[in-house]
């Protein structure tokens, strides 16, 4: 066991061997750079460009910016980041970094002794000009200060890529790696170097950069080990080995987010049994719990401590809505396993009800990028949906819809709730429209929605997509009887496609004026007195304001191939009867 632990070590470090070979590459064209290359272009006119720039130091902010610029790149300041970045990196609470650290430290103390051994070999006078530094007693190439800093910079830039989230990382790494450009621009200004030396630091600092990620980051996201307790060991991750009872540990890659009672034990081993159909052994796949305070159970801890290749959903809307406002700009795809009462994403997005056929498939497709909406409102705090927002009606309907017939009766408990409520009265209304005039009205319930189509195919909302870059909005107003029957007869008519959905428009009126519909990014809704409110078939505190805007292709979702290809074709030829899925692949 100790031998074959003490082969895989030395296969790990092997890339390591390639450092001297880099050195030799270095002191090559530092050698061609002092003899035989000298004399011929470029390398016969780059002083020109030290000299170019030494014309303007009668400025004073260029001296200074080229003073804190060419500091990032000296050795005290690179020591002393080199250090504070690695105790952050081995501190940080619930992560584990300690291959990051090992490859930040490595980078910069490699491209360090790869520049001293290069300096020893390569005799490079500086340029002829007034420096504005003090001089050290080494070579001109490769640049050190260069050299070091893409090592460090680099190398955190390496990490912010692997380890942030959200649509903020580029710049992050965009800031990082523009220091090391920076700093050779400020050191030849400063007449330290020419330009082929800034070129052979960059060398120096991209290839140790290459060798210490080959040997600390490969395959980090399958073998990092993770210490054998904690709340966060995955009770996937120890597998023995069937020799010498070996534990290893493994980093799942897959995050399942289980409702307990949507997602029963036998219906999770199902779903097991399609992830390892799909490439995702047992010992990869990491099942998270949901509870009544924690809808996403602990999504948030493992998202921290890991990026995973895939996030599976087994719940219902709320379940889904959790995932949603965590996953929301990351990029990580999102499996939706329909496990709840209305499933209104999943029937929207044209997957089976069948919580495996959904998964199966899923995995089978492709990845594309859906809209999720965002709304706040008083004594709620901002937050993402991906069905519908409500107030009125359907959020009294869905907060006093009993749990007991939920679970018996499925999505009908919330007929039998309705019928409680359908002599509530109707309440006077302002709504707002991407900033437009405010337009006063009576609703006994207003609904924003993501997509539009109801259980049993009902389209509420027939021209709400999911990746259409707005939100539909209705009123529903039906006054008396003949309102209900009215409204009711028009919804019906809709779903018997004897009328065919209606292209996005500013408002329009229907079923006599009890339906009144909107499009928009931002919405704004004030209710003259509170009123029940709902966000994805789970109630919220009453209130009397909502204010609901578009986050356009903010989540990526799998798709079966077939439901997203096809039905995009039906509906470029006008065939789509619902205009349900086929959101925009991702890209």
């Amino acid at each position: 066991m100790k031998r074959r632990r003490g082969a895989a070590a030395r296969g790990a470090a092997r890339p390591l061997l390639l450092l001297p070979v880099q050195a030799a590459l270095l002191i090559g064209l530092g050698g061609l750079v002092t003899g035989p290359a000298a004399h011929h272009w470029p390398l016969a006119v780059e002083d020109r460009v030290p000299r170019a720039l030494a014309e303007y130091r009668d400025a004073p902010v260029l001296i200074t910016v080229s003073e804190w610029l060419s500091a990032l790149g000296s050795t005290q300041v690179v020591v002393g980041l080199t250090l504070a970045a690695l105790l952050a990196l081995l501190r940080l609470p619930r992560v584990a970094l300690r291959r990051e650290a090992l490859f930040l430290g490595a980078a910069v103390a490699a491209q360090s002794a790869v520049f001293v051994l290069v300096t020893a070999f390569v005799e490079r006078p500086r340029p002829d000009l007034p420096r504005l530094d003090a001089a050290p007693p080494t070579s001109s190439f490769p640049s050190g200060h260069v050299g070091a800093s893409l090592a460090l910079y680099g190398g955190l830039a390496v990490i912010a890529a692997l380890r942030l989230r959200g649509p903020w990382r580029p710049a992050v790494m965009a800031a990082l790696l523009l220091v090391p450009p920076a700093v050779g621009l400020a050191r030849v200004y400063r007449g330290m170097h020419y330009p082929s030396d800034i070129a052979g630091g960059l060398l120096n600092g991209a290839a140790t950069l290459l060798i210490t990620a080959s040997v600390f980051l490969h395959g980090r996201h399958r073998s990092t080990p993770r210490p054998p307790h904690g709340p966060h060991l995955p009770a996937q991750a120890a597998t023995a080995d069937a020799r010498g009872g070996r534990t290893e540990l493994v980093v799942p890659t897959v995050l399942v987010v289980r409702h307990p009672y949507g997602c029963p034990d036998d219906l999770a081993e199902r779903l097991r049994a399609v992830l390892e159909g799909h490439g995702h052994p047992h010992r990869e796949q990491r099942w998270i719990r949901t509870t009544a305070e924690r809808p996403a159970g602990a999504l948030t801890e493992e998202l921290a401590a890991r990026r995973p290749a895939l996030v599976v959903a087994c719940g219902g809307d709320g379940t889904l809505r959790a995932c949603a406002e965590l996953l929301a700009g990351s990029g990580i795809p999102l499996a939706v396993v329909p496990c709840g009462t209305g499933n209104l994403l999943a029937r929207n997005l044209g997957l089976p009800l069948d919580p495996a056929a959904a998964l199966d498939a899923s995995l089978a497709g492709d990845s594309h990028l859906i809209d999720v909406g965002r709304v706040r409102g008083d004594g709620l705090a901002p937050t993402r949906f991906t069905v519908m927002a409500g107030a009125g009606f359907d959020a009294a309907m869905v907060k006093d819809a009993s749990p007991r017939l939920k679970s018996r009766l499925g999505w009908a408990a919330y007929v039998l709730s309705a019928l409680r409520h359908l002599r509530d009265p109707s309440v006077r209304l302002t709504i707002r429209v991407d900033g437009a005039r405010a337009r006063r009205r009576r609703a006994r319930m207003v609904v924003i929605g993501n997509v539009g189509t109801l259980q049993g195919g009902l389209p509420l909302l027939p021209g709400a997509r999911p990746d259409s870059g707005h939100l539909d909005v209705v009123l529903f107003d039906p006054r008396g009887p003949a309102g209900w029957l009215a409204a009711a007869t028009h919804l019906l008519s809709r779903l018997l496609r004897r009328h065919p959905p209606l292209p996005a428009a500013a408002a329009r009126t229907e079923a006599g004026g009890a339906l009144e519909y909107f499009t928009a990014t931002r919405v704004d809704v004030r209710c003259a007195r509170p009123q029940p409110r709902e966000l994805d078939g789970d109630p919220v505190s009453d209130g009397t304001r909502l204010t609901a805007w578009i986050e356009p292709g903010a989540l990526r979702v799998q798709l079966p191939r077939t439901t997203a290809v096809r039905e995009g074709e039906e509906e470029r030829h006008g065939n789509s009867p619902t205009r349900t899925a086929a959101p925009r692949r991702a890209r």
